[in-house]
């Protein structure tokens, strides 16, 4: 047990940090202390009374502050904020290095960014919120304890989730194991490798999509059997799809259309079907699979018949229908000799991105290559990627030309 946290569990643990307009970063931080040890008394105020005994946070100049010139940065780039510094020295002990490494990246260095650079942050935003109103009369401890009160919980179930996950990639290992054995030993057939059958749900969508898996099924937890189908990996779509005459049926309807009599339902978007019965389950992904001819699609966005050309040649995608769509034209614009504004309102701006952005997705396309200027190009890029859809593109390595995925939080 390290000595911060030894400091922290000690009874009659004391913490204090910044009094006045509170944010993410020092709520966070609080939330943290107090799931560590609930008894912990954490003050507020403007300066650290010299003989205070206890951890000092967000306040002080201190190893747990980042208001100095010196504060720390980490190797991306992100600067630590009270709670990262904290996170840094606690988290292993909370989730193990490798899930308190996750969880740095995905939740605790955009509440640092943001208290660094004021980067958009959705629940910073909310925390905020607690504060009370600029002319209300009542002080900012009791709306600070609020927001740590909401916080905790939040950090609590974010906690809960990855543990959770860890149980499950490790339960989805085993099942993927026994299912590689028993088609190896006749149990299963080997027109069935596609079809992978849960003893119990397990969250398993991201690890199947590295694999040729392409319909999972599982005990309903009302009775029966569900099948779902699973993604492609880096895509919105699915590896196969139920017949569209079976979309939006159920009971008699769906089993007229299937010829299964135990089906009971199929979902109108896809995502889920269930069955009175496991072999009808099986065999409601046998069909599906039997049936399913659809191509993949690619977009190519403003590109020209060289970047078609590189389009042919991703892996896995040979086959795949190629779109070609033009980038929009350049809107109305004000101009003030060389500079011009878009003379648009912000809501018809928005509009107008939403548009373009829908006739793409109704294609589904397995990823959306981009190739244009600056303005054209990077609202449709930013809103494809709030949308988790891959968009592509090109980049020279070692003096080739190349295709290249743009990351996740560019």
């Amino acid at each position: 047990m390290n000595q911060l946290l030894n400091e922290i569990r000690k009874k009659d643990a004391k913490a204090f940090t910044h009094g006045g307009k509170f944010h993410a970063d020092d709520v966070f931080s609080a939330a943290l202390l107090l799931y560590l040890n609930p008894e912990i008394q954490i003050s507020r105020g403007n300066r650290v009374l010299e003989n205070f005994d206890g951890l000092v946070f967000d306040i002080g100049r201190g190893a747990y502050d980042h208001h100095q010139k010196d504060s720390r940065i980490r190797e991306n780039g992100v600067p630590y904020a009270a709670f990262g510094l904290l996170w840094e020295a606690l988290g292993a002990e909370i989730l193990g290095e490798e899930l308190a490494d996750s969880f740095d990246e995905a939740f605790v260095q955009p509440l640092d960014n943001n208290d660094n650079t004021g980067e958009k942050n959705e629940l910073a935003s909310l925390i905020g919120n607690f504060n009370p109103a600029w002319d209300a009369e009542r002080g900012t401890d009791k709306a600070f304890f609020q927001a740590v009160n909401m916080a905790g919980m939040i950090l609590e179930n974010k906690f809960e989730r990855y543990r959770g996950n860890e149980r499950a990639d490790r339960r989805v290992e085993e099942i993927l194991v026994e299912q590689e054995q028993a088609i190896k030993a006749g149990e299963i057939p080997e027109e069935n490798r596609k079809i992978l059958i849960l003893p119990e749900f397990v969250p398993c969508q991201k690890r199947l999509s590295e694999t040729e898996i392409a319909f999972v099924i599982f005990p309903s937890n009302r009775g029966g059997y569900c099948i779902q189908p699973q993604k492609r990996e880096y895509s919105m779509n699915y590896k196969c799809c139920f017949p569209e005459e079976w979309l939006g049926l159920e009971k008699e309807e769906l089993q007229a259309a299937s010829g299964l009599s135990g089906a009971v339902f199929c979902h109108k978007s896809g995502f889920l079907m269930t069955t009175e019965t496991l072999e009808d389950a099986v065999q409601a992904a046998k069909t599906s699979l039997t049936e399913f001819h659809e191509a993949p699609v690619l977009i190519n966005l403003g590109g020209d018949e060289a970047a078609e050309a590189l389009l042919r040649q991703l892996p896995g995608l040979s086959g795949a229908k190629i779109l070609k769509m033009a980038l929009p034209e350049l809107p109305e614009v004000e101009m003030d000799g060389i500079f011009a504004t878009v003379a648009m309102e912000k809501q018809d701006w928005k509009n107008r991105i939403k548009a373009q952005v829908k006739v793409i997705l109704k294609e589904k396309p397995e990823a959306v290559y981009v190739e244009g200027d600056i303005f054209s190009t990077y609202p449709i890029i930013h809103a494809l990627r709030k949308k988790h859809v891959p968009v592509l593109t090109t980049a020279f390595y070692e003096e080739k030309k190349i295709l290249i995925r743009i990351p996740s939080g560019s």
